[in-house]
């Protein structure tokens, strides 16, 4: 993605060149790609493109990562739960234009409510995209923000949605929890849980382990700084079929060595040479000039933990990788019905306060496979995701599987509040049904934003990717992914004086600092009105001093 032009609507959107060179290698260059997750997979392909030899070992037997999809018995799919491709997903969009050019296999979701346990029911739909339109038209029409309940906004706190400058605004947050950062902005109950809440446990985390300044980002990325818009696209079948499986045979096509079900059991580095060798006892060990770890905090700090130290940078670094922590396990329960929901419901609904549910997803309504078997069997294909299932929170989970649950009453209180969301489900019979509980998402935490494990390492020829890193940039989650996993090419072929790939994110400034802005000039007066010494940029409940603006 090396065009000078925006990839989207959003004239705003920032260019973010890659180090100048040249265009393919002019000596062979072999890279070990670990992990085929969409980090892995942006790495292999700017790679690949560029002339170096890439072997992209992945342990499960599809690729997709956390975002992968597998077959059942009859035809049925199974996948780790309901993905939004959001339009700002620039890097990640394209990414899966390698094998899909014009984005045919995905298509748009019309809408993105999101429900209250009280009812109160907020949508996306229809509003305008630019902001600050779209976030004055949600509020003026949201059931959940009434306009009596303004004047109990901290304002302090509210200016700072609109008031970010990246990478500056990273460090705002640092040691601040996004409950923290709710506590303080006092909104409305209602929209606190719908518009916030619920973009905190979408990183798999309880909002006071999550970071505010991950949460005040992602809120920049979808929301108030960007003009793509808060709706999204889905594939149009499952995932593997409609994105990974064509990926890797574009892959394929420009060489790579794609293979699938090798986990990787250590790596070790020898007179410059890096070992890879796959776990097991037959595990063959593979040589390369370079290696892209492209996986997640725990397998991370597994595969490191033996490359030698011996100097305080990479104590240091060792140090920080050892910090790094999985989120919550997370609980996926896919259900195929024997009758179907009923037609008025949404193809997917986000909710809060139905106990551990997070959001359902009717697959038929975009998926063919899930519409064919639909169709056959008159019935609905409806997956229930509950983003942070933690039995040290909730004791009432706790169990004897291996992620310390007790399976049982996680599937009987998901289906107690489905019955509730969408009632008529009470009456239908369940002929397949598949749980899945995984713990390998990383934990965007509270800690110093500085403190994070960036792309770079302190030992030539190995480079990270992964949406836990440190970015620079407002990006988040399977666009993190993406990005991270371009910049880990790039790092490479920089040091190979190949050119990598540029990339495009939403604007880095919020609405409050754009030049010309009639939000910005009301925004500083407002802001100028408030000393900065005064007691309102008090953060609440511990005495020291709110983040400031950035000058």
């Amino acid at each position: 993605m090396n065009a000078s032009h925006p990839p989207g609507r959003d004239r705003g959107a920032v260019h973010h060149p890659a180090a100048p060179g040249t265009a393919r290698l002019t000596a062979p260059r072999h890279v070990v790609v670990v992990g085929g997750g969409i980090a892995g997979l942006a790495s292999a392909a700017v790679l690949a493109e560029r002339g170096v030899q890439v072997t992209l070992l992945e342990a499960c037997e599809q690729l997709g990562g956390r975002v992968r999809a597998w077959p059942l018995d009859d035809g049925r799919t199974m996948s780790r739960g309901f993905h939004a491709f959001f339009r700002q997903y620039y890097t990640l969009r394209s990414l899966l234009r390698r094998a899909d050019p014009t984005l045919t296999r995905l298509v748009p979701v019309p809408d993105y409510p999101l429900r209250r346990r009280d009812g109160l029911t907020d949508s996306f739909a229809a509003l305008p995209a630019t902001p600050p339109l779209n976030l004055a038209a949600f509020v003026a029409r949201s059931p959940t923000f009434p306009v009596s309940a303004l004047p109990s906004v901290h304002l302090p706190s509210a200016l700072e949605l609109i008031d970010v400058s990246y990478p500056a605004s990273h460090e705002r947050y640092d040691g601040e929890s996004a409950q923290d950062f709710l506590d303080r902005l006092r909104f409305p109950e209602g929209a606190r849980h719908l518009a916030l809440e619920v973009f905190a446990r979408s990183f798999f985390a309880h909002p006071a382990d999550f970071g505010a300044g991950e949460l005040v980002g992602m809120f920049h990325s979808y929301f108030t700084g960007s003009s793509e818009g808060l709706l999204f696209d889905v594939p149009d079948d499952d995932y593997d079929t409609a994105l990974w499986a064509p990926l890797g045979r574009y892959l394929e096509g420009l060489g790579v060595d794609v293979r699938l079900g090798e986990p990787v059991g250590s790596l070790t580095r020898d007179g410059g040479v890096w070992h890879v060798q796959v776990a097991g006892e037959q595990g063959a060990t593979c040589t390369a000039d370079a290696v892209v770890l492209a996986t997640d905090p725990r397998s991370t700090r597994a595969l490191v933990a033996d490359l030698p130290a011996g100097d305080a940078a990479r104590e240091d670094w060792h140090r920080r990788v050892g910090a790094g922590r999985n989120a919550p396990p997370f609980a996926v329960l896919r259900l195929w019905l024997d009758a179907p929901v009923a037609a008025e419901r949404d193809a997917f609904l986000g909710t809060s306060g139905y106990d551990l549910l997070d959001n359902v997803t009717v697959l038929e309504r975009f998926e063919d496979g899930a519409a064919a078997w639909a169709a056959e069997h008159g019935g609905s294909v409806v997956e229930l995701h509950a983003y942070a299932v933690d039995p040290a929170r909730d004791p009432d989970l706790a169990g004897d599987s291996p992620h310390g649950l007790d399976l049982g009453r996680l599937r009987e209180r998901l289906m107690t509040s489905l019955h509730e969301v969408y009632p008529e489900t009470a009456d239908r019979g369940v002929v397949h049904e598949e749980l899945l509980v995984e713990d390998d998402c990383g934990l965007v935490g509270t800690g110093a934003w500085r403190e994070r494990l960036t792309v770079g390492t302190p030992y030539p020829g190995l480079v990270l990717a992964g949406d836990g890193l440190r970015v620079d940039w407002p990006i988040a989650l399977m666009e993190r992914a993406a990005v991270t996993g371009v910049l880990a090419a790039n790092e490479l072929l920089r040091g190979w004086g190949v050119r990598g790939e540029d990339v495009w994110t939403v604007p880095l400034e919020g609405v409050l600092r754009r030049p010309r802005s009639a939000v910005a000039r009301l925004g500083r007066s407002v802001r100028d009105r408030i000393p900065l010494g005064s007691g309102a940029w008090k953060r609440l409940g511990t005495g020291r001093q709110a983040a400031r603006p950035v000058r």
